[in-house]
């Protein structure tokens, strides 16, 4: 089990991986939002392998090129703000998906970065359903 991300959506996201590797489902909404206290990472995730804890999703290291990667959740658990010993990658407790994952991703290409704004992510709704 992973010390940042809740059992309940743990479970969700393990389903989702699940549901992908049947051929049952291919676009689920991110079910977590990770993001870099100290920095500009952002991670949205729907899908994880529960044997190793890799996380599938929009990672955006804040370097313009937000891009749908796999993600070692217990690598980003690990990392530690390098004075105050911290750690740096926290969970936002408040994110709930409301577009799937294609929608996210099609918003951050256009802005160059990972968005939560409603109008921007109607927009990529829309270029997406053309």
């Amino acid at each position: 089990m992973s010390k940042m991300i809740p059992e309940n959506l743990e479970e969700i996201m393990i389903h989702n991986a699940t549901e992908v590797q049947n051929q049952l489902s291919r676009d689920h909404e991110p079910v977590v939002k990770l993001h870099s206290k100290y920095g500009k990472g952002i991670w949205l995730l729907s899908e994880m392998d529960a044997a190793n804890h890799i996380a599938y999703g929009i990672c955006d290291l804040g370097q313009g090129t937000p891009e749908l990667s796999y993600v070692s959740v217990t690598h980003l658990e690990s990392i530690k703000h390098a004075r105050l010993k911290v750690p740096m990658v926290e969970i936002d407790r408040a994110f709930e998906g409301k577009y799937p994952m294609s929608v996210y991703f099609e918003a951050a290409k256009a802005n160059k970065r990972v968005t939560e704004d409603e109008e921007l992510l109607k927009q990529a709704a829309e270029r997406l359903s053309k």
